[in-house]
Formats: C-alpha cells, structure tokens, sequence
C-alpha cells in the first residue's frame, strides 16, 4: 500500500510503538482499532491482547470500538478477564454460514456495547438471535468486485433490531444501488426506504 507501517502486506505485524498516542491525548476520542487488522487473530498473543487492554485501561476518557471475525475466542479470552467498560466490543456478520455463529460467542460476552457489523451483507440472514445486542450496522459492498444487497435483506434485519431495541445504523449501499444498478458508492447512498438511518447505543451517542 506504501503505508507505514503496511509493508508486510498482510502478514501479522504488531506495534506496541503506538501505545503512546492515547496515552498522550486527553481530549475523549473514539477509536476504531481494527480498520486493517483483528486483535484476536490466532497468531496475536495473549500477552499483546493484554498490552492493549492496559492502554485502554489507563485511558478510559477515551472509547474503543474492537471488531473481530475470531469470535470464538472472546469467551475463552475473556474467562479470566474483565471487559474494559470503555470497549465496545463487535463481531463481523457477513453470511449465515460464517457471520451468524459469531453472534452466540460474542453475547457470552459482559461488555458495556456488543455490537454487529454486518458489512459486507452478503445475502440474506433469515431469522438471528439478536439478544444483548446493543448496535447493529449494516452496509452493502464496495469496490470492483462488489456484489449486490437487497433491500429485504436489509429490512429484515432493521425489523429484528426494532424488536428487541437494538439501534440500528444503516452505513451504504456500496457499489450496488437499491434499484440493482452498478454505480459509484457515494452515487448510492446511505438512504434506506427514502431516510437515513444514524442510531448510537441507548445514552450514547457522537
């Protein structure tokens, strides 16, 4: 990518040289830790995962937002550890043969915000258990190679969050439009059924 930092492409790289940033900020900020990568992957440490939670820990004027696909190791992880009450913690939900089973590990969980990121959609969920689910974000995918969501994919999944109080936030539409066109993303939109839906956990919000 020519990013610092990225040279390894994906190859797991740590760097405890960015534990200071927080550390030095007062000012609250929200941190979104896993844009390009996932703390929990089999071959990060316990001890690296603990170094992390320590900084978060230590700042707690700040929020963290962690997102994993590895949720079978949350409750093995967090068996002999407290859940910082300043992470939210959230699992990737992109079909029902991988997404869904994430769910379960993840409610095992004691977490100020559990919270689903169901980005890409990738087809449609049918019925999910969404019990102690706090937030639920959905969007569509982007890129060349962009497969197409459906409006009543996404539908279901607002209904089922409405009914059981869980804020729903619908992030885009990606490469595909609700009309089925291929387009540019932002040509699309973030406008489900004519509005745009922008929820934040109950007494949280940015």
């Amino acid at each position: 990518m020519g990013t610092k930092g990225y040279e390894g492409g994906f190859k797991i790289a740590v760097h405890p040289e960015r534990f200071a940033a927080p550390l030095k900020k007062k000012r609250p900020t929200v941190y979104f830790l896993n844009s390009m990568s996932d703390l929990f992957h089999d071959k990060v440490s316990d001890a690296f995962i603990d170094q992390v939670f320590d900084v978060i820990r230590q700042t707690p004027q700040h929020t963290y937002q962690l997102l994993t696909k590895r949720a079978e190791r949350l409750p093995e992880y967090f068996s002999k550890r407290e859940c910082p009450k300043n992470i939210w913690l959230g699992v990737s939900v992109e079909d029902r043969k991988y997404g869904v089973p994430r769910i379960a590990h993840l409610r095992k969980i004691k977490a100020t915000v559990r919270f689903l990121s169901v980005e890409p959609l990738l087809e449609d969920l049918g019925r999910i258990n969404l019990k102690n689910i706090h937030w639920v974000i959905v969007g569509g995918e982007s890129g060349p190679k962009a497969r197409p969501m459906q409006e009543e994919w996404v539908l279901n999944i607002k209904d089922q969050a409405d009914a059981v109080g869980a804020a729903f936030f619908f992030k885009q539409w990606g490469g595909w439009g609700a009309d089925g066109i291929k387009r540019n993303k932002k040509a699309n939109g973030k406008k489900l059924k004519g509005r745009e839906w922008v929820a934040y956990p109950a007494r949280i919000s940015f």
